[in-house]
């Protein structure tokens, strides 16, 4: 299911990774209770996430001192590192200001 978000403006973090060869140990049970964890952030709208050959979630939130309030979480942090030194051969990280939102189809945040 698409993210349900409010009307714009709020902010995105776009996370896009390349996982390590050697990444299993872990990995999926650290995503798990990131996205647990992040759902029980103030200021957290939501989230979208797919993995291919590149990962890219995208989470969503009210304003910039939530997405801090995120980074600087304690469990958040220490997973942060366990990523860069065993699960992502590379990463980037992008947070935009979302202007402007539309929606389509049966699964489209606000469709009946």
């Amino acid at each position: 299911m698409l993210a349900r978000t409010p009307p714009p403006p709020y902010y995105a973090v776009v996370f896009c990774s390349v996982r390590s060869p050697d990444d299993a140990e872990g990995y999926t049970a650290a995503a798990e209770r990131m996205m647990e964890l992040a759902a029980a952030q103030p200021g957290y709208l939501g989230v979208d996430s797919a993995r291919e050959t590149v990962g890219i979630t995208v989470s969503y939130w009210q304003n910039l001192e939530a997405i801090a309030a995120w980074r600087a979480h304690a469990e958040h942090t220490e997973v942060r590192r366990r990523g860069r030194e065993r699960w992502y051969s590379a990463f980037e990280l992008r947070v935009a200001r979302v202007e402007r939102a539309y929606s389509f189809g049966a699964q489209a945040p606000g469709a009946p």
